[in-house]
C-alpha cells in the first residue's frame, strides 16, 4: 500500500485528539482566568486582614522592648538612658497609636501580596527573590504615608516628649507644622525600603526551600521559626539606618541635624562611628521575636480568611 502525506495511523489520531483536549482545557482555563477579575482584590482583602492583625499582636506585645531601643539611639554621648516607665501609659499609647499602626500593617501586606503574585507570574521561576524584594519595597512605599506620622508620634512618646497620642498630634502640628509628622521621611524610606524588602525576601526564599525539602505545606511554628530568623537579621544589618532614622524623628523643632548625611557626619565625629550600631541588641531581639509572631499569625489569618472565602 502506497503511504502519502493524508495517510492517517491510528496513534496519529490519538495525539491529535489529545493536542485538541490539552488545547482545550488550557482555553477553559483562561476563560476561567478572565472571568475572576476580583481575584487581586480578595488577595489585597486577605492580606490586609492578616496584615492587621499581625501587626496589632507584635506591637502589642513588644512595645518595651521597642522603647528600649529607641531611648537607647536618642540618647546622645555619654547620656543615660531612662528605663522607668517601660510599661506605664502603656495602655493610652497603644490606644492612640495602634489604631493607625494596624492601617499600617494592613495596608503593606494588602499591596504586597498581589504585587508579589503578579510579579511571579510576569517574572521568570529564576527570579522569584527579585520578585520578592520588588514587592516588599512597593508594600513599604504604600505603608509610608500612614507609618511615618505614627513612628513619629510613637518615638517622642517613647522618648518622654509628650504623654498621648493625641498630646503629640496636636503640639507636632502646632509647632512644627503638618510636616513635622512627616520629620525624617527620607530616613525612614532610606531605612525601611531596603528592610521590607529584604525581611520578605529573605522570608519568602527561605520558607519556599524549607517547603520543597519538607515536601509539604510548613506548620505555623516553621513559618515563625524562619520569620524570627529573617527579622533578625535583616534588623541587625540596618541598624545604622534605623539610627540615623530615629535621631531624624525625635529632634523636633531643634534641629540638630539638616538632613541624612548631616546627622550621620555629626553623630560620626561627636559621637563615634559605633554610635551608629546602638540598640542593635534590643533591635534584634524585638524584630526577631517580632518576626516570629508576625509572620506565624499572617500566614495562620491567611489561611482563616481564605477559608472563609467562597469556593468558585
Amino acid at each position: 500500500m502506497a503511504i502519502n502525506s493524508e495517510t492517517e495511523f491510528p496513534e496519529d489520531r490519538l495525539n491529535f485528539e489529545a493536542l485538541k483536549s490539552h488545547h482545550k482545557s488550557k482555553a477553559i482555563a483562561s476563560i476561567s482566568k478572565q472571568q475572576n477579575p476580583f481575584d487581586l482584590l480578595r488577595i489585597l482583602y486577605e492580606g490586609a486582614v492578616s496584615g492587621a492583625a499581625a501587626g496589632v499582636v507584635v506591637e502589642a506585645a513588644l512595645y518595651p522592648i521597642d522603647t528600649i531601643k529607641t531611648r537607647l539611639q536618642a540618647v546622645r554621648g555619654g547620656g543615660q538612658i531612662i528605663l522607668k516607665g517601660l510599661y506605664s501609659g502603656l495602655a493610652g499609647n497603644l490606644v492612640g497609636v495602634l489604631p493607625v499602626l494596624c492601617r499600617a500593617s494592613a495596608i503593606f501586606v494588602g499591596v504586597y501580596e498581589p504585587t508579589k503574585r503578579k510579579l511571579l507570574d510576569s517574572f521568570p521561576e529564576n527570579l522569584s527573590a527579585l520578585a520578592h524584594l520588588t514587592a516588599g519595597a512597593i508594600g513599604g512605599a504604600a505603608s509610608s504615608i500612614v507609618r511615618v506620622p505614627t513612628e513619629v508620634v510613637k518615638q517622642r512618646m517613647q522618648t518622654g516628649q509628650f504623654s498621648s497620642a493625641p498630646d503629640a498630634v496636636r503640639l507636632i502640628v502646632a509647632k512644627e507644622g503638618f510636616r513635622g509628622l512627616y520629620a525624617g521621611y527620607g530616613s525612614f524610606l532610606l531605612r525601611d525600603l531596603p528592610f521590607d524588602a529584604i525581611q520578605f525576601c529573605l522570608y519568602e526564599q527561605l520558607r519556599m526551600g524549607y517547603k520543597l525539602a519538607a515536601k509539604r505545606d510548613l506548620k505555623d511554628s516553621e513559618n515563625a521559626m524562619i520569620g524570627a530568623f529573617a527579622g533578625a537579621i535583616t534588623g541587625a544589618i540596618t541598624t545604622p539606618l534605623d539610627v540615623i532614622k530615629t535621631r531624624l524623628m525625635v529632634q523636633g523643632s531643634a534641629k540638630q541635624y539638616e538632613g541624612i548625611l548631616h546627622c550621620v557626619k555629626t553623630i560620626a565625629r561627636d559621637e563615634g562611628a559605633s554610635t551608629l550600631f546602638k540598640g542593635i541588641g534590643p533591635r534584634v531581639l524585638w524584630i526577631g521575636i517580632g518576626g516570629s509572631i508576625f509572620f506565624g499569625v499572617l500566614e495562620r489569618t491567611k489561611k482563616l480568611v481564605a477559608a472563609k472565602q467562597p469556593v468558585d
